[in-house]
């Protein structure tokens, strides 16, 4: 009954942001980039903004930098056909693929808001730095955060790893690379997601 409820809940949701017009970047975006994935309680992951491609397919992470993500994920198991929902910051593809500006943030945060709120993930992984500094009030940056568990809204954990993209401009896989960490934080969040599952057991 709970999934029942919780698919329902976002549809209303999305209803609602198919047809939003709080800030400008709804007269230029093609679509909506509401979610991916499978709506569950246990793992959320925040990107930064719809680029693109997902802005032509509304769909989130479906470029260069998405085909890299899955690879991530699935390479601990996780996939977002079976247990890993997945969605953005902000719904609308900013000009130029530029960082969204506050108010566009502010705008769309209600949304986000709502689907952790139906959702009450116990992990959220954030994405880049949009994600972070939407949710941490810290000048700090992801490669001095990453890694590293924070507390999260609805007691959440939270980590904030590496944007795949920023890893598509950092090729070396030699150790303490990015790729190199994001591969040991990937070990850690499986470690502590299966610690999770065997915990509500």
């Amino acid at each position: 009954m709970y999934h029942v409820f919780m698919f329902e809940e976002l549809e209303k949701i999305k209803s609602e942001c198919l047809n939003c017009q709080r800030c400008p970047l709804s007269a230029t975006r093609t679509k909506v980039v509401f979610s991916g994935g499978v709506p569950n309680n246990k793992i959320v992951l925040i990107g930064e903004a719809p680029g693109f491609n997902e802005d032509m397919t509304g769909e989130p992470f479906v470029g260069r930098a998405g085909q890299l993500l899955d690879k991530i994920l699935e390479s601990v198991g996780f996939s977002r056909k079976e247990n890993i929902y997945i969605c953005n910051t902000i719904k609308c593809r900013p000009p130029n693929n530029r960082d969204p500006l506050p108010e566009e943030k502010l705008a769309c945060r209600n949304y986000l808001d709502k689907q952790l709120s139906v959702l009450r993930p116990k992990i959220i992984l954030l994405c880049g730095k949009v994600a972070l500094t939407s949710f941490m009030d810290t000048k700090e940056g992801i490669s001095k955060l990453r890694g590293r568990w924070f507390d999260g809204p609805f007691g959440a954990k939270m980590m904030p790893i590496f944007h795949p993209s920023y890893l598509l401009r950092n090729q070396s896989k030699a150790v303490g690379s990015p790729k190199w960490l994001m591969w040991q934080d990937m070990k850690e969040i499986r470690r502590t997601y299966d610690a999770l599952e065997k915990a509500s057991q």
